[in-house]
């Protein structure tokens, strides 16, 4: 099987990623607890810091991978990363709906600009894995 080699644009976007996610997760567990537990949306069935240290150890995880994974997972990385900042939207949400100050977001229209950063992380991931780029068999 012969695949598209990776460009440099795309390898410094994933490798990008890849720390920003270990550096977030990271954030779940230490400094950034509490401003964390604000996105956590109502309806999740575990408690909030629960929530907070799995979604963690869950970014550690997916940017771990995206730094170090061999080349023909790193698609299927990306597939699983835009999964994720899929599955976290919800939390985004929840922060904007409910009026919840974190991160410097104290105002409903600096917690609404922030729903139009999640596209570009699912973006982000795609892209700088090449997770939807067709191989050549």
């Amino acid at each position: 099987m012969t695949s598209t080699p990776a460009s440099t644009a795309r390898t410094a976007g994933r490798i990008a990623l890849g720390a920003i996610l270990v550096l977030a997760g990271t954030s779940h567990l230490t400094f950034a607890r509490d401003d964390f537990r604000a996105q956590v949306p109502e309806f999740v069935p575990l408690p909030e810091d629960t929530t907070v240290l799995l979604s963690g150890v869950a970014e550690i995880s997916l940017g771990s991978a995206l730094l170090f994974a061999p080349t023909g997972l790193r698609g299927k990385v990306g597939l699983l990363a835009a999964a994720f900042f899929t599955a976290i939207f919800p939390g985004n949400i929840a922060q904007a709906v409910h009026h919840k100050d974190a991160f410097g977001l104290d105002t409903d229209a600096k917690r609404i600009g922030r729903l139009f950063g999640q596209p570009l992380l699912i973006a982000w991931a795609l892209w700088s894995t090449a997770a939807l780029v067709r191989r050549a068999k």
